[in-house]
């Protein structure tokens, strides 16, 4: 679980508006949905909160 909250956090510091631009719309839409697994009711805690950030600092410059 320690693993997973790291790489979360890690990825969610490293998402800036230049870093998205790396990635096409397709690919970030994909991202959303495989963070959407992490908020998954069987995940900890800190992982639903970190996955649902990501989630919205993506969906919110895609806008």
């Amino acid at each position: 679980m320690e693993d997973v909250l790291d790489l979360l956090n890690a990825l969610l510091d490293g998402v800036t508006e230049p870093r998205l631009k790396l990635i096409g719309a397709d690919e970030a839409r994909a991202l959303i949905v495989l963070l959407g697994l992490l908020e998954d009711e069987g995940q900890p805690e800190e992982v639903r909160r970190a996955a649902g950030d990501m989630r919205c600092r993506i969906s919110s410059r895609l806008a």
